[in-house]
């Protein structure tokens, strides 16, 4: 393939008149990489587009090192520049957590807490669905989630610290299993909730009251907290819909 036409885009890229990605220039690109590409000409933020490229290529089982040279090739192509920081940066934290995320469905616990993975949780209420449709009783009226959820307060310095969050997360994790210590499952759900399946029963709303106690007492620097009671739903299927949705 003639190099003239990528070189020629790239000398007319900077004038910004041009929203689309030549065909010769989107041939060349690596593979998943032309959402960056698009975004590169169109104006779009280049950081979402890293962000999902990066979340593309780790689970497609490309190293951190490939997917950077993608980005950097990607960048040449186009603009003729070497990537900038934060498209460096989008990819790289985008690659990092869907590799733990594979890491996680592969293991029954996370290693940091010790708190079961999400695929962990899944499947413990698939128990319990399959076990309510042999009683008269659904698992509305059996069960429930007690979620707790760290928050940034706005004036946050650093929201994004991850080492600061799992850490957070692990005092939470003390917590729930000093309230909930009768084999109830424990679980992760992203980088700031923490799930419980429980029983639903007279002392749910007490359970609930000691464990907000105990996390009251946390020393949680610049975090708050949020805990609440799901519900869960009548069919297995929203279940299982339900975690996703808690787990973003």
């Amino acid at each position: 393939m003639s190099l003239f036409p990528v070189l020629a885009f790239r000398r007319a890229a900077p004038d910004a008149h041009l929203r689309d990605l030549p065909d010769e220039v989107r041939m060349a690109l690596p593979l998943r990489f032309e959402a960056v590409g698009e975004a590169l000409v169109s104006g779009a933020p280049v950081a979402a587009a890293c962000s999902v490229v990066g979340r593309d290529v780790a689970r497609d089982g490309a190293a951190l090192g490939e997917a950077l040279s993608g980005l950097r090739a990607t960048y040449d192509l186009v603009l003729g520049t070497s990537p900038t920081f934060e498209a460096a940066e989008a990819l790289s934290v985008a690659w990092s957590d869907a590799t733990l995320e594979y890491l996680h469905d592969l293991s029954c616990e996370d290693p940091l807490t010790g708190l079961a993975s999400l695929a962990h949780v899944r499947s413990r209420l698939d128990e319990i669905y399959r076990e309510a449709e042999l009683t008269d009783v659904a698992v509305p009226r059996s069960h429930a989630l007690v979620v707790v959820e760290l928050c940034f307060r706005a004036a946050s310095v650093d929201p994004a610290h991850r080492f600061t969050r799992a850490m957070r997360l692990v005092q939470v994790t003390e917590a729930l299993r000093a309230v909930y210590s009768g084999g109830q499952t424990l679980g992760r759900l992203g980088l700031d909730r923490a799930v419980a399946v429980v029983p639903r029963g007279g002392d749910l709303g007490t359970s609930v009251a000691l464990l907000r106690e105990l996390l009251g007492d946390l020393d949680l620097g610049e975090m708050d907290l949020r805990v609440w009671i799901e519900g869960l739903p009548g069919a297995a299927e929203s279940a299982s819909r339900l975690l996703d949705d808690l787990a973003r």
